[in-house]
């Protein structure tokens, strides 16, 4: 069988925004873990223990769930449990009664917790001015496209 190469649609890879956007993600990624090293979170740790205590700030005293954070940071909620778990073993978060739902139970981050989180998007978002640095002014368009793909309907 011979192989005569990938039946593609681009002459070059460098031209599928798949392909790219999968090479950027990756170093982004490896600048966010470089990133959070020091405070000893993982980066999906990181954001929903930031998703976690961006809520609770705007609450208003009201309760905080695990599907509001998972809704919050738009991750699957097997693992959002999953993660928010070994956040609350390390004794960045506690899991409450909820008051008025039998079933569910409210979130806060502990005080330690929300002084980490607050301590490492210090060094997450001056990441993040850096990665995009080359960007320029451009920076807002970007951010714009990728929140225009994100919201599309993938129904």
């Amino acid at each position: 069988m011979a192989n005569d190469g990938l039946h593609t649609e681009f002459e070059h890879a460098d031209e599928s925004p798949g392909l790219l956007l999968w090479q950027v993600t990756n170093r982004w990624q490896a600048a966010q873990r470089a990133a959070l090293a020091p405070f000893d979170l993982t980066h999906v740790q990181f954001v929903l223990l930031a998703a976690l205590t961006w809520l609770t700030g705007r609450s208003g005293g009201d309760p905080v769930t695990q599907r509001d954070v998972a809704d919050q940071a738009a991750t699957d909620p097997m693992m959002t449990s999953q993660v928010l778990r070994a956040l609350e073993q390390k004794g960045l978060l506690e899991r409450r009664d909820h008051p008025t739902d039998k079933r569910a139970k409210s979130l806060i981050p502990t005080e330690s917790g929300a002084a980490l989180v607050n301590r490492a998007i210090v060094a997450v978002e001056a990441c993040d001015r850096d990665f995009f640095s080359p960007l320029g002014e451009r920076t807002g368009r970007f951010t714009a496209a990728l929140r225009q793909l994100r919201d599309r309907d993938h129904g």
